[in-house]
């Protein structure tokens, strides 16, 4: 219940004088907001209260969130003057659907210590300016999440989409929950409900992610997420046809599992992580590959160091051995998993046919990548015999997966994995791999920093196709300086700069400045 003092809480005997409660929510495009506003204003109109709602639009969906405004007082008989925006400093509560939502209205002076009790979910939804850097452009939702919490007077996050999803709502359904829970208005779980049931439509899964949203708002401790099974890599193996049968795949798994046990505690949790990926992408020799090449870092690294080196290692290491290609896309594409996450966010009811659309586009580097070492060499080696070919395949191509053929396409193409190793892509990976690991290994006595910054500049190495090819450019522009900063005390942080700057701009113009800059500092050691 609201606490004696506060300013929300009636006051006795002073009937004229009733606070007005000013509430607002921030929410895009199909999140429910219009929805989650007329519930509350349904629900302080059962409580005795009279309520305005308004609303500003959003320039568009991801540039700028509706604002939904909502203004409350106890009916006196007397009709209260309501503003029709929210102002900085006077809300009182602010719902956001989205964490970085909630940023934002920090910024403009929505939020206050003294005053504002701030609901929002914490889960991500990236915004444009997010997902055109090359690199990982993600703002960091640790800083929101204390900015948020010294910024208000109460702060409420937990991820209410997921909420909603696992119950079949949409999130105004669980943010709903979460301000009963929270009791910053004086109504009743009741009168929600009675609000939600009268919409008449999707009522039951509502009151559901209502129920749960509220349950946690309260405190309530929230079920432990189950470890992840190992019997889903078993699962996902024998799918392949990778292994004779569980049994054996589960005792290769835990002779893994066993030699990660011998590491030293920092690098357990990334190399177990490394290696459920790496198996899962292909097979468990391969996540013995994995170990073998982590083990060679972990032998030169200390415990004074804070074994970055070997968490790099671990890190990049699986992503660099689990490249995407044709089969790989294929594989993702034809999983039960993915099925299942496609009709749950699409919405798809039970009994209703869901018709999926893929779009492939080959080049002749990625057809000659699924062959054979020898002949896609071949073929590559031979411009004119290349070029024939390319003007057959390189062309787009839209494969029906809802249809037999069309996932049969799909599905032979993906069980190619069992023959990777024979692949050329294969082998023009594993060389990449080779060359870049044990140029990082070979720092490591001179300069530890600098070891781990070249391993580190894998990440500029991502994406299938043209994508893969400017970014292996980038990466390889990079350490081109290292023949440059050769001897000086500063390597490693210039490797950064240069990561850093390959990774904000994806034309390389940022890349290349710094790159002249390198040029100019000659290779004589800083004192």
């Amino acid at each position: 219940m609201l606490d004696q003092n506060s300013p929300l809480r009636p006051k006795s005997g002073a009937a004229d004088n009733e606070p007005v409660i000013k509430l607002a929510v921030l929410a895009v495009g199909g999140q429910g907001g219009g929805v989650l506003a007329d519930w509350i204003t349904d629900v302080a109109e059962r409580n005795g209260y009279v309520a305005q709602s308004t609303s500003v639009a959003g320039v568009a969906q991801r540039t700028g969130a509706t604002i939904y405004y909502i203004e409350m007082a106890r009916d006196t008989g007397r009709l209260p003057v309501f503003a029709l925006s929210p102002s900085q400093g006077d809300v009182d509560i602010l719902i956001a659907a989205e964490l970085m939502e909630a940023g934002r209205a920090i910024i403009r002076g929505f939020v206050t210590p003294d005053r504002t009790t701030l609901i929002t979910s914490s889960h991500r939804i990236a915004a444009v300016s997010e997902k055109i850097e090359p690199g990982d452009g993600r703002a960091s939702s640790s800083k929101v999440h204390a900015t948020a919490v010294a910024a208000s007077k109460r702060f409420i996050a937990f991820d209410m989409e997921k909420i909603a999803a696992d119950n079949g709502s949409m999130i105004s359904a669980s943010l709903l929950g979460a301000l009963a829970g929270s009791d910053a208005l004086p109504f009743t779980r009741e009168s929600y409900e009675q609000a939600v049931s009268a919409g008449g439509r999707g009522v039951k899964a509502s009151l559901a992610a209502f129920g749960a949203a509220f349950d946690r708002a309260r405190g309530a401790a929230a079920a432990p997420s189950p470890k992840p099974a190992e019997p889903a890599i078993v699962e996902s193996a024998l799918g392949a046809g990778r292994v004779s049968g569980p049994q054996n795949l589960l005792q290769g798994w835990q002779a893994l599992a066993a030699r990660i046990d011998l590491m030293p505690i920092a690098v357990r949790d990334m190399a177990l992580r490394g290696l459920r990926k790496v198996v899962d992408y292909q097979d468990i020799a391969y996540g013995r590959d994995y170990l073998d090449r982590l083990d060679k870092a972990v032998a030169m690294d200390s415990a004074g160091h804070g074994h970055g080196l070997s968490i790099a290692a671990a890190k990049h290491l699986a992503n660099a051995m689990c490249y995407d290609d044709m089969i790989r896309v294929a594989d993702l594409k034809t999983r039960s998993t993915r099925d299942r996450r496609v009709r749950k966010e699409v919405g798809v009811k039970d009994g209703s046919v869901l018709q999926v659309t893929e779009y492939f586009h080959p080049r002749i580097e990625e057809f000659c990548g699924t062959l054979p070492a020898v002949l896609g060499s071949y073929i590559e080696n031979r411009p004119k015999l290349a070029g024939f070919l390319d003007r057959r395949i390189n062309r787009g191509r839209r494969i029906r997966t809802d249809s037999f053929v069309g996932f049969a396409a799909l599905w032979f193409i993906g069980g190619l994995r069992r023959w990777r190793r024979r692949l050329l892509r294969h082998k023009v990976e594993m060389a990449h791999v080779e060359r870049w690991y044990a140029l990082a290994l070979s720092h490591v006595p001179q300069d530890y920093g600098l070891a781990v910054e070249i391993l580190n500049c894998r990440r500029l190495i991502k994406g299938y196709s043209d994508t893969h090819a400017r970014a292996q450019s980038k990466f390889d522009r990079v350490l081109s300086a290292l023949d440059l900063l050769k001897g000086r005390a500063d390597a490693a942080d210039w490797i950064r700069r240069l990561r850093e700057a390959a990774l904000k701009d994806e034309k390389g113009d940022m890349l290349d400045g710094a790159l002249k800059t390198v040029a100019t500092l000659g290779s004589s050691p800083v004192t």
